[in-house]
């Protein structure tokens, strides 16, 4: 039974916080740029309400974390943003930016809310869902209103319920392969979309980041995002099904780099994360073998990538370091 009224924050709560301020500071300066280019109303109004409730969010952040005498974050801060940069990315993939933008952090603001133990860390978390919820539904809203959100494929509507009845439903590379399910459609799917989103992102980066190491880096991530987006599109197409659009004609030909290399590359070892994590959901709910070991060999790809930017940023002295437990080890060698 729990007697502290006000208990400290837990490992995972620390943890939570300094990672959504350290997302926070870079979301502003993202948001900001994009503000100062953005000729679209309706899609200003979007980036307008990120915004705020971002400064919010940080401003929170920082009164728990003045309260546990914890310290505040670095994160990103006016240098690392070039508000008066030329356009790097068109409308049109500035609002489809932020649209998964928002899916993820709803993914991830669900996560952290269940693992909250005090109550104001998940009244915290409770509101950034519905802020990430409603971002998520106005900018799906200014989609299909512009006639730019493209839905998943349609399913025809069986006349009974069935059963499986053969091992050989889980068939991918030898004997009768079924037809994709459902859900392993969806996945593919968003894993195009995320991969074209991608491979767009990183090429508007590579064309203008400082650092000659930094650009192979964009490079090989260009490569990598670009494979995935036609391995997925592929499965899709040998099924007669589609997939999202390529996405890099909404990309500028600007070489004014709008955002420091460190903003650049913590930005894209965000996504590579995320990336992990969706591949091996997608191969949770993905019975075909093929698909299991297409989503594992392509995630070890990933994992590769995303520990040499780790190894870029901790060279460049770009990685601030997480909260951590103690070394008790070292401690002890420190009183002997």
């Amino acid at each position: 039974m729990e007697t502290n009224h006000h208990p400290k924050l837990t490992s995972t709560e620390i943890s939570n916080l300094w990672t959504t301020f350290q997302g926070g500071t870079m979301t502003i300066c993202g948001v900001k740029y994009f503000l100062a280019n953005v000729k679209d109303k309706s899609i200003r109004d979007l980036l307008q309400y990120s915004l705020d409730f971002t400064k919010k969010r940080l401003q929170t952040i920082t009164q728990i974390l003045n309260a546990e005498n914890y310290p505040i974050p670095v994160g990103f801060t006016e240098q690392d943003v070039d508000t008066e940069a030329p356009r790097l990315f068109s409308d049109s993939m500035i609002l489809f930016y932020m649209l998964n933008m928002g899916r993820l952090g709803l993914t991830g603001e669900s996560l952290l809310f269940s693992l909250s133990a005090r109550d104001d860390i998940a009244a915290f978390y409770s509101e950034c869902v519905t802020q990430s919820k409603e971002l998520v539904d106005r900018g799906r809203k200014l989609a299909i209103d512009k006639g730019i959100f493209i839905r998943p494929p349609y399913l025809p509507t069986p006349n009974q319920v069935d059963f499986v009845k053969k091992q050989s439903f889980l068939n991918g590379w030898l004997g009768d392969r079924r037809p994709l399910l459902g859900i392993e459609i969806a996945n593919l799917v968003y894993n195009s979309e995320r991969n074209a989103l991608g491979e767009a992102l990183i090429t508007g980066f590579s064309q203008v980041v400082r650092s000659k190491d930094v650009r192979q880096y964009m490079l090989k991530g260009r490569e990598i995002s670009g494979k995935h987006f036609e391995i997925f599109s592929s499965v899709l197409h040998e099924e007669h099904l589609s997939a999202t659009l390529n996405m890099t004609s909404e990309v500028t030909d600007s070489t004014v780099p709008p955002f420091s290399d460190k903003l650049m590359m913590f930005h894209i070892a965000g996504l590579v994360a995320s990336g992990i994590g969706q591949y091996g959901a997608a191969t949770s709910v993905s019975p075909r073998r093929d698909l299991g070991m297409m989503y594992t060999r392509l995630m070890a790809e990933i994992v590769k990538y995303s520990e040499d930017g780790a190894n870029i940023m901790i060279d460049n002295g770009w990685m601030e370091q997480p909260p951590m437990a103690a070394d008790r080890d070292e401690l002890a060698k420190r009183k002997g």
